[in-house]
């Protein structure tokens, strides 16, 4: 029933974000619904204070920002290594390397903001006592997990594109590829220390580094 509760909270808030073209922290909607749901049902006592500072809040606060200090160094440098080639091919290069970036950017959501989808419905199948907590996470909800993620971008949010796209910075090629790859940095970084970042707060802060940087 929390779960639930929570779910359900994380899912309204999505879609009220969505509707507006706000790109807000899927991740964080999820975490906050089921603490909330956790407190209306069970009180303080249940919530792990410290461990949601240090594993949630914190890096919530310090990843958009290391992000866009990676990507401003990651713009001027890639200013400075093309400086004696042609603006045309040079961009023309960045295009095909933005192809691969926004490949690991892809790779790194899933590394991070699948794993919170696929925790989640881990922490129902124990609570329910369908499975064991150490189990491990069973390979269905490995591939749903997988499947919905995939369904979601092939969708597409246009809103919340043109949001991130055009009404952040003017996103020119080298910077797109620039706050691609330090985003994807950044949150593998992260998923391996095993802290659940919102993979739209770090591309945002990217996308404002790379802007800031090309200035």
């Amino acid at each position: 029933t929390i779960v639930f509760a929570g779910l359900l909270g994380a899912i309204l808030w999505n879609l009220a974000t969505w509707l507006l073209g706000l790109p807000s922290s899927s991740s964080h909607a999820l975490i906050g619904g089921v603490v909330g749901a956790t407190l209306a049902a069970l009180g303080t006592s249940a919530i792990n204070g410290t461990a949601i500072v240090q594993k949630v809040l914190v890096p919530s606060v310090l990843a958009p920002a290391i992000a866009g200090g990676v990507a401003i160094l990651s713009i001027r440098l890639a200013a400075r290594l093309t400086a004696r080639t042609p603006r045309e091919g040079a961009e023309r290069g960045f295009r095909r390397g933005q192809v691969a970036s926004a490949c690991m950017i892809s790779l790194a959501h899933g590394t991070n903001d699948a794993q919170k989808t696929m925790g989640i419905i881990t922490l129902a199948l124990v609570a329910h006592g369908t499975i064991d907590q150490d189990a491990g996470v069973p390979l269905w909800v490995i591939l749903s997990a997988a499947l919905a993620i995939g369904a979601g971008t092939y969708m597409g949010g246009w809103r919340i594109i043109r949001t991130l796209g055009t009404r952040l910075t003017d996103i020119t090629p080298p910077q797109g590829f620039s706050s691609d790859t330090s985003a994807a940095t950044v949150i593998l970084t992260a998923s391996h220390f095993g802290f659940p970042l919102s993979t739209t707060h770090v591309a945002s802060g990217a996308i404002m580094g790379s802007g800031i940087g090309a200035s």
